[in-house]
């Protein structure tokens, strides 16, 4: 340890005692003595330059952190596409950058082993979508590829292109648009009807002008179909596609026993449209409605009465599928910079933080013992009814008030902050899977409540995007600033802590916000107590 230090002094002390005698001796102890306290002095100030460097080291620690964090998010979709990099730690090692390799090599992007930003976004986008579900990954998920044969897909999708497999002619079905042709063959390939045999059904295709533009627009209602493939428990999968100057644009939604009076489209966007009780069929008259290829009209009724279905409420799961097709094609995710449409960056941090309440609360239900999924759902069905007071106040009340009432709620429930939280996140999920807003809206009120202000941001999306809540943009913007706040004092984000500039994207999205969609939901009647979920 001190030999380099060492030499030259212990050279110098033999070099300056060429004699033997006592006193000599003393003087060449006392040399050595010298030498060996120099050395320890030497190398101490190594050791305190090393401290200081291994300090300024430490100080950069957070940059560090942002990084890891985003590539766990890449290695935790690489491993979900079937690209196995191991487990998600955030450093992109030898393993990892195979399985980037492998990832460009399927995509047809050059193998570098290293991720250019379109590629990389694109993968965490795709798996963000694919976290929603449908038909698209259920599908992929039966074929040979497993569920990476989505990313092709989606990639064709955002590139114009059609699949490869399809079998309509080139003139189409009737001389449908091609994008209706493949969506009339892909219902037929997961279904016993052939296509021509789906069109001869009524209901199955529906024809209007949507968008004003003077041109049809097309509803296909799988519901008709007779295949439980594209139906859930009580809706099924409905695309719509709106004429555009480019062609026409797919819009897929969730619902059952609709008219095209049942969405409004702006260009090719559409959306579940508030019909209202007055008058339906006039609404449809305006619109001027043609059933296609629908055979014979039913006979009359001879005077019996109808009873309208409740109004239909805008599906968020929808609604994000589509958002993450509009991510994809944009080459990623917006940023504060990049922001040209602050309703789209805000929808598209929405779904974001959707998907991350969705994995955090399904890992906290699965610590739940002794109960099952159904079970689950059924007791955050409480919520709803719970906290009706305070979501009807969303829409009028100031944020500070809502949140006022929700803490003296959460102070009289007599449950802990911590059972409370772990509840209200296992109902985050149940609410969003089911596509509940009530529950979700609840279990976010609950959440922040707890002093967990970043979730104040769904909230804010709720009211600015219309789900499960009234449009109001101005009440919207309170939450907002109550879940950046928080962010910028120092608070733990509970979505995409991997995101860097995420709070100054919503501050600027939200602050710039022009309009919304009005979209009120119900909530339910009656009294209920909260549900309570302990884990082992």
């Amino acid at each position: 340890m001190f030999i380099k230090p060492l030499k030259p002094a212990l050279t110098a002390a033999f070099l300056a005692t060429s004699v033997t005698s006592p006193a000599a001796a003393d003087e060449l102890g006392a040399a050595i003595a010298g030498a060996v306290i120099g050395g320890v002095i030497v190398n101490e100030v190594h050791k305190n330059k090393q401290r200081r460097r291994a300090a300024t080291t430490y100080r950069r620690a957070p940059t560090y952190s942002a990084a890891r964090a985003e590539n766990r998010e890449t290695q935790v979709a690489l491993n979900y596409f079937g690209f196995n990099s191991g487990t998600p730690d955030g450093v992109l090692g030898r393993r990892s950058r195979a399985a980037i390799t492998q990832y460009q090599v399927h995509m047809g992007y050059p193998a570098t082993g290293h991720l250019a930003p379109y590629e990389r976004n694109f993968l965490v986008s795709s798996y963000n979508r694919a976290q929603v579900g449908g038909p698209q990954v259920i599908k992929a998920m039966q074929g040979p590829q497993g569920v990476r044969g989505v990313l092709h897909t989606w990639r064709d999708e955002a590139a114009g292109i059609r699949a490869p497999g399809s079998t309509y002619a080139s003139g189409g079905y009737g001389g449908l648009p091609p994008e209706v042709s493949h969506a009339v063959d892909e219902i037929a390939a997961s279904s016993e009807p052939t296509g021509e045999q789906l069109l001869q059904r009524t209901g199955f295709m529906q024809l209007a002008d949507l968008n004003g533009d003077g041109r049809n627009d097309y509803v296909l209602d799988t519901s008709v179909s007779g295949s439980s493939f594209w139906c859930g428990a009580s809706n099924c999968s409905v695309m719509v596609f709106a004429s555009t100057p480019q062609g026409y644009q797919r819009n897929d939604f969730l619902a059952r026993g609709v008219t095209p009076a049942s969405f409004a489209c702006h260009q090719g966007t559409c959306r579940m449209a508030d019909t209202g009780p007055d008058a339906p069929v006039q609404a449809a008259q305006n619109r001027s409605t043609v059933m296609a290829f629908s055979g014979q009209e039913n006979a009359a009724l001879g005077g019996i009465t109808l009873f309208d279905q409740p109004e239909q409420s805008a599906s968020l799961t929808s609604y994000c599928s589509k958002v993450s097709l509009l991510t994809s094609s944009n080459g990623g995710f917006m940023t504060a910079d990049s922001m040209n449409d602050p309703e789209l960056a805000l929808g598209e941090q929405f779904c974001l933080a959707r998907t991350y309440a969705i994995n955090a609360g399904e890992a906290r239900a699965g610590k739940v013992a002794g109960a099952s999924q159904a079970q689950i759902d059924s007791q955050c069905d409480a919520f709803g009814p719970a906290l009706k007071p305070y979501l009807a106040k969303l829409g009028s009340a100031g944020s500070g008030e809502v949140m006022g009432d929700v803490q003296k709620f959460v102070l009289q429930s007599g449950m802990s902050l911590e059972q409370l939280s772990n509840t209200a996140g296992i109902c985050l999920f149940s609410g969003y899977r089911r596509d509940d807003m009530d529950v979700a809206l609840g279990a976010a009120l609950i959440l922040t409540g707890t002093g967990q202000r970043p979730y104040a941001e769904l909230i804010g999306h709720h009211l600015a995007l219309g789900f499960g809540a009234p449009n109001a943009v101005k009440k919207a913007q309170e939450w907002y600033s109550m879940a950046v706040i928080a962010l910028e004092s120092g608070a733990e984000p509970v979505f995409a802590p991997g995101q860097s500039g995420r709070a100054e994207l919503i501050k600027a999205a939200s602050s710039e916000l022009a309009g919304g969609r009005v979209q009120p939901v119900q909530a339910s009647g009656g009294g209920a107590a909260l549900p309570t979920f302990g884990s082992e």
